[in-house]
């Protein structure tokens, strides 16, 4: 498709349906010639997701997709470039508002039109409507999306915690309804687990034009992947901590592993980047919510690398290693975020160090390390 303009588009995301609806309206009624697309999962059991097109007046088309590979996020992404493509192509749309499904995480979505729709649409801005009664709850949740009624595919796995955490962090604006039933602590949680987005009421004129500030699709995933994470910095307001914990020397794996239950329920919200003495050429990442943690693989630390690979190593992510970097160890590191009301700052700092090489452990090097009891392999290592 060719064509000179481009079609600004916003999504508009959140666990927070009653939020997200009160953002959508406060778009449509601001931002003239603008229209809104929506695709309901909650009927992908019937074989179809469901889809309405509608601006400031009401509905102005309904539809329905079929489930691709009985996923209905896939059935959505499959959906909305097309959708997106008509309304650039009609050329009376100003903006287009992306209002996903409860569970739909905006990451997704963000990527699909920049790579699919870049010569005709641009993402502008990201938004997470939040309620600030509703995140403690929702954070604390460990529940799997499917027991919620709101999982997107037969196999999707994700927690309520785990899925609500992610769609705060990865948005340019965070936009608040008013709420009777919030307090200072909650407000304080939400800006303390997102603290560089901006924070905006729903119905305001400024987030209108926040919608339409920009935003940069591949600074917005660097800042998110476990290797280059923006994670937020040390703060204290109304009862809710963050505690920035930062080592280079290694994990012993089996004394961390037997503390992953405690640590992971220490705080409503816990991520960032580790490393095992038994896997010294290994990032992991932690992501925790819920009391729910997930451990993975995110590939190789820069410093494992040979020179000649790092010319393939993204900007961020040298930026990130430079920040972190150790005379011997290069960029390894520990570097994990905790966020919570009533956080036990000494009792979590003291868990974690006792997680750690000691001193003797240390001096007793690398080939020493490899072979200390290989704990995480049930995380880490594929069954064949």
């Amino acid at each position: 498709m060719e064509q000179d303009r481009v079609l600004p588009v916003v999504i508009v995301s959140g666990l927070h349906s009653d939020a997200r609806r009160e953002v959508v309206e406060g778009l449509l009624s601001r931002v003239p010639r603008s229209v809104a697309l929506h695709h309901d999962l909650s009927a992908a059991h019937s074989g179809a997701v469901g889809r309405t097109v509608r601006d400031a007046s009401g509905v102005l088309s309904r539809g329905e997709t079929p489930l691709v590979n009985d996923c209905a996020c896939c059935a959505m992404r499959e959906d909305l470039v097309p959708e997106l493509e008509r309304l650039a192509a009609g050329g009376s749309t100003e903006l287009a508002v992306v209002d996903l499904w409860d569970s739909v995480e905006p990451k997704a979505m963000a990527e699909v039109i920049d790579l699919h729709c870049r010569e005709w649409a641009d993402v502008t801005g990201v938004i997470t409507a939040v309620d600030p009664a509703l995140a403690l709850p929702c954070l604390a949740n460990g529940d799997d999306l499917a027991e919620a009624g709101l999982a997107a595919a037969p196999t999707d796995q994700r927690t309520v915690g785990d899925t609500w955490a992610r769609q705060l962090e990865y948005a340019s604006v965070i936009a608040l309804v008013d709420s009777q039933d919030a307090d200072a602590q909650d407000r304080a949680l939400v800006a303390q687990l997102h603290p560089t987005a901006p924070q905006v009421p729903a119905g305001s004129d400024a987030l209108a034009e926040l919608a339409l500030a920009g935003f940069d699709v591949e600074a917005a995933a660097a800042a998110q992947h476990p290797a280059c994470a923006l994670l937020p910095q040390e703060a204290e307001e109304a009862g809710v901590s963050t505690l920035v914990w930062r080592r280079h020397r290694p994990f012993h794996p089996e004394r961390l592993f037997e503390a992953l239950e405690d640590l992971s329920c220490a705080a409503a919200r816990s991520r960032g980047r580790f490393w095992l003495a038994d896997r010294p050429e290994t990032l992991l990442s932690w992501d925790a919510a819920g009391g729910a943690l997930c451990v993975e693989n995110s590939g190789p630390w820069l410093a494992s690398l040979p020179d000649a690979a790092w010319d393939m190593v993204p900007p961020f992510r040298r930026a990130a290693a430079a920040l972190d970097w150790h005379p011997g160890l290069g960029d390894r590191c520990q570097h994990l975020v905790f966020v919570s009301p009533a956080l036990d700052r000494d009792g979590l700092t003291a868990l974690l160090e006792s997680c750690l090489l000691t001193e003797a452990e240390y001096a007793a090097g690398h080939e020493a390390w490899k072979r200390l009891p290989t704990a995480f392999g049930p995380l880490l290592d594929p069954i064949n």
